[in-house]
């Protein structure tokens, strides 16, 4: 139960932002994981948290123009997390495992913004889209 949770948060986090107009997505996205980034301020890490928040600032300011970026400070992020978990400075001082949990979520958030930042509605079809042609496709698995 400890893995799901984590997993479907992230999943709520891609579903609830298909709310949002597409033109509006990614620059709340990139506010967002610019905000994910100073999470961990006081965290332990001295001047390297410093230096990871602005990396993360960085990555999220080039996220305004491209999803791409977004993802990859989400996965700069999860490293946090875990380097976090293993010296025992978690997200949430007052729960043991919250970084490790969000190492967990920030890979699903990732994947989804390195697929575009398209909405559920939108995923849906290009995935029946995908599968739809590759039943139907001419010269598949057993054409002579």
């Amino acid at each position: 139960m400890f893995v799901i949770a984590p997993v479907l948060i992230g999943l709520a986090y891609a579903a609830l932002n298909s709310l949002l107009p597409a033109v509006h997505r990614r620059p709340v996205n990139a506010v967002m994981v610019a905000g994910a980034g100073a999470a961990y301020l006081s965290g332990g890490f001295g001047v390297w948290e410093l230096a990871f928040t602005a990396a993360m600032t960085y990555a999220a300011f080039r996220g305004l123009r491209s999803w791409r970026w977004i993802g990859v400070a989400w996965l700069m992020h999860t490293a946090w997390d875990l380097l976090h978990h293993r010296y025992g400075a978690p997200i949430l001082p007052f729960a043991a495992d919250s970084s490790l949990g969000c190492a967990i979520c920030d890979p699903v958030i990732a994947v989804w913004c390195l697929a575009g930042g398209r909405s559920v509605p939108e995923l849906w079809r290009s995935w029946v889209h995908r599968t739809a042609g590759r039943r139907t496709s001419p010269g598949g698995a057993g054409a002579q």
